[in-house]
C-alpha cells in the first residue's frame, strides 16, 4: 500500500515537474507568428498566413491564462463558477448525510475534489500544442472572421476527447493523492449503509471532475478570446493589432 502510495506521488511531482516546461512550449509557439504592422487593415486583405499565426497566438495565451488561473490553490474550490459540488446522482447522499451530522465528510470530500482538479488542470498543455499546430490555414482564416469564441469552439470540437482521455489518469492520480477518492468513498459507503437507502449508488467520480476540469478550461480560454477581439489593450503583439483589429 505504502509502495503504491508513493508511486502516485512520483507521478504527481514529474507531472508537476513537466507543467513549466509545456506552459514555456505554448510560450514559444505564441511567439513564432510573423511581425506585421500596426497599421488598421481590412479583413479582405489578411493573409491566410498572418490569421494562422494570430488565432495560434491568441490560443497559446488563452491556454497559458487559463492554466494560470485555474491550476492554483482554490482556482477551483475558492471560484463561485467553477467550484465542484458533489456529482448529481450524488447530491442525495450529502444532503442525507448532513442530516445525520456527518457534513465534515461531506465537506472533506468537496474540498479534495476541488484540489484534484487543480492539480490535474495544467497537464493539458500538450494536448493544446499539438491541436494548435495541426490547424490549417484555411481554418485560421475562417476563425479570424468568426464570432467572438470561433477559435475556442473550433478548438473544443477538435481536443475534447482527447483532452479527457489524457486527463483520465492524471485526474485518477489526483483523486488518490488529495485523498478524494477515499473521502468520496467513505461517503458513499456511509450512504449505501444506511437501512432507508434502497437503491446503492457509486457515481463516476473521475468523469465527473474530468468533465467539470475540460469545461472550466475552455471557459477560460474563451473569455481570453473575446477579450482579445473586443479589447485593443489585449492586443499585445503587432500581429494580434493587425489581424484583430483589422476592419
Amino acid at each position: 500500500m505504502l509502495k503504491r502510495s508513493l508511486l502516485v506521488l512520483l507521478g504527481v511531482f514529474s507531472l508537476h515537474t513537466s507543467q513549466a516546461q509545456l506552459l514555456s512550449k505554448l510560450k514559444k509557439l505564441s511567439k513564432t507568428t510573423t511581425t506585421s504592422s500596426t497599421t488598421t487593415t481590412s479583413l479582405s486583405s489578411i493573409s491566410e498566413s498572418d490569421a494562422s499565426s494570430a488565432i495560434k497566438e491568441a490560443l497559446s495565451n488563452g491556454v497559458a491564462a487559463g492554466i494560470k488561473k485555474l491550476s492554483v490553490k482554490d482556482g477551483f474550490f475558492g471560484n463561485d463558477i467553477y467550484k465542484m459540488l458533489l456529482p448529481e446522482d450524488a447530491v442525495k447522499i450529502g444532503n442525507t448525510l448532513r442530516q445525520l451530522g456527518m457534513g465534515k465528510l461531506v465537506d472533506n470530500a468537496i474540498l479534495q475534489i476541488n484540489r484534484s482538479a487543480e492539480k490535474a488542470v495544467g497537464f493539458a498543455a500538450p494536448i493544446f500544442v499539438d491541436a494548435i499546430k495541426e490547424m490549417t490555414l484555411t481554418d485560421a482564416l475562417n476563425l479570424v472572421k468568426g464570432g467572438n469564441t470561433s477559435a475556442t469552439d473550433y478548438f473544443k470540437g477538435k481536443t475534447t476527447d482527447k483532452l479527457k482521455a489524457a486527463f483520465a489518469p492524471v485526474i485518477k492520480g489526483s483523486l488518490d493523492s488529495t485523498m478524494a477518492t477515499k473521502y468520496y468513498g467513505e461517503l458513499v459507503t456511509n450512504y449505501n449503509k444506511l437501512p432507508t437507502t434502497f437503491n446503492k449508488v457509486n457515481p463516476d467520480l473521475q468523469d465527473y471532475v474530468t468533465t467539470k476540469a475540460v469545461n472550466a478550461l475552455f471557459d477560460q480560454i474563451s473569455k481570453e478570446e473575446v477579450n482579445i477581439r473586443a479589447n485593443p489593450v489585449a492586443r499585445t503583439t503587432d500581429l494580434l493589432k493587425k489581424v484583430f483589429g483589422a476592419k
